[in-house]
């Protein structure tokens, strides 16, 4: 059953994309692996870069920056990032999205 839900939602997701920027609203998600010593500062630091790095670009409202830890292993942990902004009268959204994910 979880796992029938879990395929079900990959195609709901799609539709909530569209839904969303139909409002000029981007979102995305990405990962990497922590060691155990440097979660919390990673997490802060990722934060804290994605925005400045859209106030730099003067785009409109304000990023909506989140995280979760998903797996846990002995010498570290995988980090999840959600970063979603508003692209409202910006030309190339996707291209901008990708510079700040990159910085």
């Amino acid at each position: 059953k979880i796992g029938r839900a879990g395929y079900d939602l990959t195609f709901a997701i799609a539709y909530l994309r569209d839904f969303a920027m139909s409002y000029h609203f981007l979102a995305e998600s990405f990962e990497t692996f922590v060691p155990w010593s440097r979660v919390e500062e990673v997490i802060a630091r990722t934060k804290r870069r994605i925005i400045q790095e859209h106030r730099k670009r003067f785009l409109p409202g304000e990023p909506i920056v989140s995280s979760r830890v998903t797996q846990l292993y002995d010498n570290g942990a995988c980090v999840y990032f959600y970063f979603c902004m508003n692209y409202e009268g910006i030309s190339e959204p996707s291209r901008v999205y990708g510079e700040i994910e990159a910085a």
